[in-house]
């Protein structure tokens, strides 16, 4: 059985519409974390000029398959196991990278792996698409946003909502420069981050 996430279907369009704007000159993206291949599938039918990379711990590569195998898409690579932990990222360069919801469920340093990570993978000017909640000077966006955060927190003490300002720290040191800031629904946004040349 195909796994399924409500999130996933929830968040698509609204994401969508952001991302068919800043990738409309984009060609080949890397999603990273593409958990259940619900946003690959649904994206690559959307956007049929960029070729779609999906991404994901090596357990949870099936499940993405089986999504991919029923869409029968052209515009979608076969699903390849990262750890972004890891050495083993991609020795291909993309125009983009897409991640939605990963950066409060990782620890910081899984961050930091990420953010270096994501410098090495894009060309120069390519592009960091990174959806989800976010802090602003330290302070919460919204009740729900910090109700969230606590509940994160029980389960790991390493998860929780980042911190815009780290994150952005963060990009410069690996060589990526701050380009938009998209308000979202139900308290998302999504950040943009360009390669310097």
């Amino acid at each position: 059985m195909k796994p399924y996430a409500e999130s996933s279907a929830q968040n698509r369009a609204p994401i969508e519409a952001v991302l068919k704007q800043v990738l409309k000159d984009s060609h080949t993206v890397l999603e990273i974390g593409s958990g259940t291949g619900q946003h690959a599938v649904y994206f690559s039918k959307a956007m049929p000029w960029l070729q779609w990379q999906p991404s994901e711990l090596k357990q949870n590569l099936g499940g993405i398959q089986l999504w991919l195998d029923e869409a029968g898409l052209e515009n979608i690579s076969k699903p390849i196991a990262l750890n972004v932990a890891s050495n083993d990222w991609p020795s291909e360069k993309y125009d983009a990278a897409y991640s939605a919801n990963t950066s409060h469920i990782m620890s910081w340093q899984e961050v930091e792996d990420c953010f270096r990570g994501i410098a090495m993978i894009l060309k120069p000017e390519g592009q960091f698409c990174l959806y989800g909640p976010f802090n602003y000077g330290g302070d919460y966006t919204s009740d729900s946003n910090a109700r969230f955060d606590a509940w994160l927190k029980q389960q790991n003490a390493k998860q929780g909502l980042r911190d815009f300002e780290a994150l952005d720290k963060l990009a410069y040191e690996v060589g990526l420069a701050f380009s938009s800031d998209f308000e979202m629904p139900v308290n998302n946004r999504l950040l943009v981050w360009k390669k310097r040349p």
